[in-house]
């Protein structure tokens, strides 16, 4: 399922210079010296997808703790269900029951500290500005970080967000180098399409956790293939004894 984060990232940085655009726009790039220039950009990547990355080491150990009792089929089935249910469940509900409150005043301090990193130009500037981007709050980190609990290994999602984070890459360097070039009507027809994908991906993740035996998409649980392996092991002693006789 890794390449689902890649796709996530690649479609949501659609969604990313409408959100995360300003600052981008707004980084204090040496607009003279080229070579410089994509010297600064990349440091400003290089900590979000840093910050991606820890993210998803953190929510990965989370889902390893729940595969450890023997939840992964299930999580993952948890984790699709989530998705559908933020894609259909009215946006007043999720007003009224916000859990986000009490973050709220970390997330000022980011902001605040993203404010007086804007008005730097040292080389440790840019990815910092990158490091505190990707903490910033952000519907789509969230559905990657669901992908990455769903992975249940720290590594694995680490790697999930990392890959989320690459996909985001090439459009947010477009921003920076051509600004707001997308005109309004593009970007709502794909602002409207990315709610379709988070759905295909919540299904492909309750596919998954159902363990059909389908190959990459949706394979059976490990202790279903024990099981069979070791059902097979008698047959094939007794097979051996007849030849031997």
């Amino acid at each position: 399922m890794l390449y689902t984060a890649l796709i996530f990232g690649l479609l949501g940085s659609f969604h990313c210079v409408g959100m995360c655009g300003p600052i981008a726009f707004l980084l204090p790039v040496d607009r003279n010296n080229q070579v410089k220039k994509l010297g600064q950009i990349f440091l400003y990547h290089f900590g979000r997808v840093l910050a991606y990355s820890i993210l998803g080491f953190v929510f990965g150990l989370v889902g390893k703790s729940l595969n450890l009792f023997g939840f992964q089929q299930q999580l993952s089935i948890i984790i699709g269900v989530l998705m559908l249910l933020v894609i259909f469940l009215p946006q007043k509900t999720f007003n009224k029951y916000n859990f986000s409150k009490p973050v709220y005043k970390i997330i000022s301090k980011v902001k605040s500290a993203l404010g007086k990193e804007l008005k730097k130009k040292t080389p440790d500037t840019f990815l910092t500005i990158g490091f505190l981007n990707g903490f910033l709050p952000c519907g789509l980190v969230y559905m990657a970080i669901f992908g990455a609990i769903a992975s249940g290994n720290a590594l694995q999602g680490s790697l999930y967000m990392a890959l989320f984070g690459l996909g985001t890459i090439p459009l947010m360097t477009s921003a920076i180098y051509l600004g707001n070039f997308i005109n309004g009507q593009v970007r709502q027809r794909i602002r409207r399409a990315i709610p379709i994908f988070v759905v295909i991906i919540g299904c492909l993740f309750i596919i998954r956790g159902l363990g059909l035996g389908i190959p990459y998409v949706s394979p059976k649980p490990m202790t279903e293939i024990v099981d069979a392996n070791q059902n097979c092991a008698p047959m094939l002693s007794e097979n051996e004894t007849i030849n031997n006789q």
